[in-house]
């Protein structure tokens, strides 16, 4: 059947035959209606035999009314089934509208738009100072509703000149999957004036096979185009021989460019987007499962490499028997394509399978600084070590490439063995699922990296409901870090906290530290933990006279644990935990640190910090050096959710709290693991303040200063890594400061001016 007859044929089944019915019912329901009226008039002229055929009528009746009945449920059925098909009409005419309205059904055969190249203005040279506030117009996203941005698909078209030769690339694989995900994602529409983001309709993913000054002149006659504000331009290949560009060399102007290969010195930061070169080689691959054991410490499969790197490359092989370096193979039978296979002395090897087998696969820069080896190695679940010093990692604004990678200078190149050998197992076996979970949410497809761009620049123009850090870093198969549903996102001000003390017999630092907390402005109780049972607590007369509430609670047994107990008198969600002889806070420092907190109540936030370090016999150590890396904010002075305390209570694993009461030791430390385990957050450290000296630490009285009391500490850390199973503490390299802190401007100016010094 032709096609004009078969599109026909189906309007008229789907359309004209529903209609015909309802013709049809309304007929029969009039003459349905002519027959009644004519009884009525019969039984009128024939009153006087009404008594004896009464009976007779009546059944009439009830026979019409029936009929009747049967008359309107069939014409509701019918109205039903023709809506139904509507339906299912209109949403198959719709998906099969955004295929033609964007050619994307006749991909091999566009329409072909004549454009006199030499006629035309060409593009506006890139704007390198391009930024969000001033090259990106956001009142164009006006969905404020829906809190997303929308993206117009120009129609595919062939650009040719006058004598019907191309002048754009053809669409490529990856482009089209790219576009085609576009259509079908909730970003689309198919009306420029509703969209905030247009996508021009050539394929600029590799710019080989692009002419520069040909496409330059065509984007600038597009007519949304406005020197590129608030188009997007995907680039995975930049630059072309022999200088090979790190940036999209067509002339875009105000565009943001979704690029492939950025280094620092070209990437607009927060304007631009880097994203991955997509490996179809990879996607294609059949890959076994991974095997148990991988016997390669790292491995080296690039080819083209500077011959500066293969020679420390070669170097660090013949010195290490875990190091494999593979090459680009010479004879290759001619059925076996030359990409799929690395030669190891003079052995072949199927690529990309061969990386299965090695725990870190090296990533160098060649001639262009984004790699398709990147691809490689997190498909077979190698993890990435970047030796490239000015590559800016794809997606970087939001993915955590610390969590998932080895990052190092070029210049360590040589020792790249000696630091890899460091990492622990655990830390590996955590980087291996974070790889694992980067190529599944961002990498996999071309649609991934696409639906990634936008979401990254949705963030930017929404900031408001823009994903976090754990949502986009989230780790995966660890089911018990999740934030409790019901934290606030930012609790209000007008809650305040509660300081808990926990006192022994320091009484004079006491007093001293609950006048100083009684000057802080968000202060709602102070709760006096008293954990000596041979003292008495001071009598009320020798008490200091404050303006806020203060308690004291008396414990029945001297327990460390007691400081976390979730007491009925704490009504404030926010917690701090300080010693009785932590005098040395100042009020701004409590109360930036309790603002600060609020906008991360799921975490520790605090002032001393310490880190946990692998040994090299793979336990844990305590470091109590100040760094600029920390996993654990002691509890002598921090901020948390009243929560933790009951999860610290009641539903820590294994003996940790025992533990804790019999050493009297490392309760700060089960808190770190209790928090972040649920969380997976690491904590936040707040002010520079380094000195937290108490009067006994100056005479040699503090438990800090003896060795013994670290290498219980260490310990602890071991013992509770044990019971969990894992270790949950995450180390980060991150301090919260106030506004204007280090800034020249008058004390007068700055909210929190009184902060402690380094």
């Amino acid at each position: 059947m032709p096609e004009t007859n078969l599109a026909r044929h189906r309007f008229d089944t789907l359309v004209l035959a529903p209609i015909t019915i309802l013709v049809m019912l309304e007929g029969t329901v009039e003459n349905f209606a002519h027959r009644r009226n004519e009884r009525r008039s019969i039984r009128y002229l024939n009153s006087v035999n009404c008594a004896s055929r009464y009976k007779h009528k009546v059944d009439n009746i009830m026979a019409l009314r029936r009929e009747h009945q049967v008359v309107i449920l069939i014409g509701l059925v019918a109205v039903l089934l023709l809506l139904w098909q509507l339906g299912g009409f209109s949403l198959k005419r719709k998906e099969e509208t955004v295929a033609t309205s964007l050619h994307l059904d006749t991909v091999n055969k566009l329409p072909k738009y004549v454009v006199e190249v030499d006629s035309l203005a060409t593009s506006a040279k890139t704007d390198q100072k391009c930024k969000m506030h001033n090259c990106f117009n956001v009142y164009k996203c006006g969905n404020k509703e829906a809190n997303q941005i929308t993206v117009y698909l120009y129609p595919l078209v062939n650009y040719v000149d006058v004598n019907f030769d191309s002048i754009t690339p053809s669409i490529s694989k990856e482009f089209y999957e790219l576009y085609s995900s576009i259509a079908s994602s909730r970003y689309y529409v198919d009306d420029p004036t509703k969209a905030c983001i247009f996508l021009p309709p050539i394929d600029l993913l590799n710019q080989n096979l692009v002419t520069a000054a040909a496409v330059g002149p065509i984007l600038n006659s597009l007519p949304h185009w406005n020197h590129g504000m608030n188009n997007l331009l995907f680039n995975m290949l930049p630059g072309k021989a022999p200088d090979y560009s790190t940036s999209l060399d067509v002339p875009h102007g105000k565009a943001i460019v979704a690029g492939g290969g950025f280094s620092h010195w070209t990437y607009r930061n927060e304007f631009d987007v880097s994203i991955p070169v997509f490996s179809p080689l990879t996607q294609a691959a059949t890959l076994s499962a991974p095997p148990a054991y991988r016997k390669w410490l790292l491995t080296s499969a690039q080819v083209n490499l500077h011959n500066d790197f293969r020679v420390e490359l070669e170097a660090i092989a013949s010195e290490n028997r875990d190091f494999l370096l593979l090459e680009k193979c010479r004879n290759v039978p001619e059925n076996v394509p030359l990409n799929q296979t690395r030669c190891w002395r003079k052995e072949q090897k199927p690529y990309p399978q061969i990386l299965q087998e090695s725990i870190f696969c090296l990533i160098l820069p060649t001639v262009r600084l984004g790699q398709s080896a990147l691809s490689d190695a997190l498909r077979t679940g190698c993890i990435p070590v970047f030796v490239c010093d000015t590559y800016v990692l794809p997606f970087s604004e939001v993915l955590d490439w610390k969590r998932a990678s080895i990052v190092l200078y070029e210049n360590h190149l040589p020792k790249v063995i000696d630091k890899l050998r460091k990492i622990s197992p655990f830390e590996i076996k955590r980087m291996s699922g974070q790889v694992d979970f980067f190529w599944r949410e961002y990498f996999s497809s071309m649609s991934s990296i696409a639906l990634t761009t936008l979401q990254i620049i949705n963030d930017r123009v929404f900031p408001e409901v823009a994903k976090g850090y754990t949502d986009w870093n989230k780790a995966p198969g660890v089911s018990s870090v999740q934030s409790p549903l019901f934290l606030p996102l930012m609790p209000p001000e007008s809650d305040g906290f509660t300081a808990v003390i926990l006192a022994y017999d320091r009484v004079e630092s006491m007093f001293k530290l609950i006048m100083s907390l009684d000057r802080v402005p968000s202060l709602r109780l102070i709760l006096v933990i008293w954990n000596n049972q041979q003292k008495p607590f001071p009598a009320r007369r020798e008490w200091p006279i404050i303006d806020h509430d203060w308690k004291v609670i008396q414990t029945s047994q001297n327990k460390l644990s007691n400081r976390f107990f979730p007491y009925k008198e704490i009504k404030t969600e926010a917690v701090l935990s300080i010693d009785d002889d932590i005098v040395m806070l100042t009020t701004d420092e409590i109360e930036f640190g309790y603002q600060v907190w609020r906008e991360f109540p799921d975490t520790l936030v605090g002032y001393p910090p310490r880190l946990h370090l692998w040994t090299e016999d793979r336990h844990l150590r305590y470091q109590s050096e100040w760094t600029n890396n920390i996993s654990i904010v002691l509890t002598g002075a921090a901020f948390y959710h009243n929560y933790f305390n009951y999860l610290y209570t009641y539903k820590m694993p294994g003996d940790i709290k025992d533990w804790v009461d019999e050493h009297m030791n490392c309760e700060d430390i089960a808190m770190n693991f209790v928090i972040t385990n649920h969380t997976g957050k690491a904590p936040i450290k707040v002010s520079p303040r380094k000195k937290f000296l108490c009067s006994e630490c100056i005479t040699g009285g503090s438990l800090s200063l003896d060795e013994t009391h670290m290498v219980e500490r260490s310990t602890c850390m071991n013992h509770f890594m044990e019971m969990y199973g894992m270790l949950p503490l995450k180390a980060v390299n991150f301090r919260a400061d106030p506004v204007l802190f280090k800034d020249e401007f008058p004390e007068k100016m700055k909210k929190f001016s009184n902060m402690g010094s380094l």
